[in-house]
């Protein structure tokens, strides 16, 4: 396998001062806030690996299933694919499934994550496919899309966004509909988007997954303020304040929030903040929308895409579609 980082593609919302500027306006924001982006540093990316494992989420299993049930009919509805660009690709396992059922090993594979640590650990997944070319961005989602693919229709209808763990979920509906946008346009006519979207279910289901009873999301959310205090200056007590998962069925999304135990006061350094929290007041870190089915095909029409396969399991839905 060949294996090449690119940094052209490293964009400027990665970098500390960012971070800071982002910290800066999001924690004085009401509520207040941190984008759920910096959960992943190392660490937070290896905390999420294990909550992919945990019996109560169940994305990452259902998900690997379908993938393993249908990878070879997912290929078998797209014309010859020489390029799969993957965002967020996690440990790579997923990828490592589907593309053991690509008609033709010689595909160049783009892998799309802010997080050095998940590319690096995508890399050792893929290992086993020798036959292919591996590239890493360490970007945003479209930035670093629009680096692997470049010129818009470029791939002549050959290349294949793949887009799962439900990480669709993160962005609220005004941000859906343009980023879905986003990749089209990079597409041009003839690609194909394979996205993987979590369902609505029960609350106590729901719940369950985003507050487990081993505490590991909890660690997962938490690790936000142990990222601030490392790279910002910051003071957070982490030990002052504790995770909470909460369905808000009327926007069709689980939150999860820190929850201060105490009324104290932080300070961080880097962007000069310094702000009083009440007892039991929140910074809201992560939406997770939850879909319906039926849903799914006139979002993807509204960016362009037309529906060309979907496959339903427990709760899940892997759709296929085409960019018109």
């Amino acid at each position: 396998m060949s294996m090449r980082h690119s940094v052209a593609s490293r964009p400027i919302e990665a970098s500390r001062a960012a971070f800071a500027e982002d910290v800066a306006f999001y924690l004085t924001e009401s509520p207040r806030q941190l984008p759920s982006r910096y959960l992943y540093d190392d660490l937070g990316s290896s905390l999420f690996e294990a909550i992919c494992r945990l019996p109560w989420y169940r994305v990452a299993k259902i998900e690997q299933a379908l993938l393993r049930a249908h990878a070879a009919s997912i290929f078998g509805r797209l014309p010859a694919i020489s390029t799969v660009v993957e965002l967020g690709p996690g440990s790579g396992e997923k990828l490592l499934t589907l593309m053991a059922a690509a008609p033709r090993p010689d595909v160049t594979v783009h892998l799309v994550d802010v997080s050095p640590a998940a590319l690096d650990q995508a890399a050792i997944g893929l290992a086993t496919l020798p036959s292919l070319t591996l590239v890493a961005h360490e970007s945003t989602y479209l930035e670093g899309l629009r680096a692997a693919l470049g010129r818009p229709g470029a791939a002549g209808g050959g290349a294949l966004v793949v887009f799962l763990g439900s990480n669709i979920g993160n962005f609220d509906p005004p941000a859906v509909d343009d980023f879905l946008q986003g990749v089209r346009d990079a597409l041009g006519a003839g690609g194909a988007l394979l996205l993987g979207t979590d369902l609505v279910k029960p609350e106590a289901d729901l719940l369950l997954a985003y507050d487990d009873p081993l505490g590991v999301t909890a660690a997962f959310n938490l690790n936000l303020l142990v990222r601030v205090n490392r790279e910002l200056g910051g003071d957070f007590d982490v030990r002052q304040f504790e995770h909470r998962a909460i369905w808000n069925a009327r926007e069709s999304r689980v939150e999860m929030h820190l929850v201060s135990r105490r009324p104290q006061r932080v300070q961080v350094k880097e962007p000069g903040i310094d702000i009083t929290f009440d007892a039991g007041e929140l910074i809201w870190t992560e939406s997770s929308y939850k879909y319906r089915a039926e849903d799914l095909a006139p979002l993807l029409a509204r960016a362009g895409f037309r529906l060309a396969g979907q496959w339903l399991e427990a709760g899940f839905a892997l759709t296929l579609a085409r960019a018109v």
